[in-house]
């Protein structure tokens, strides 16, 4: 499970962002390219635009759930 404590600072504030357990295999920028990006020089995935729609929840959410190493948390600050 992801850790809040463990997020990548390029996440942008709000509910959804990636943690040190990413491993970069690309799921989550397939799945919800409008707010996951790719850090090039460390290799992971973070958060650069929190959802603004239904349709981009519904796609971080997934991209979430299909992680394959837990990496991406839901139960950040909300702002």
């Amino acid at each position: 499970m992801a850790d809040i404590a463990n997020k990548y600072p390029e996440n942008v504030p709000g509910k959804f962002y990636v943690d040190n357990q990413c491993i970069d295999c690309d799921l989550c920028r397939e799945t919800a390219p409008a707010n996951f990006k790719r850090n090039e020089d460390g290799g992971y995935s973070f958060v650069y635009k929190q959802p603004t729609t239904p349709e981009e929840e519904a796609l971080c959410q997934e991209a979430k759930d299909g992680c394959p190493v837990e990496a991406i948390g839901d139960d950040g600050d909300r702002a």
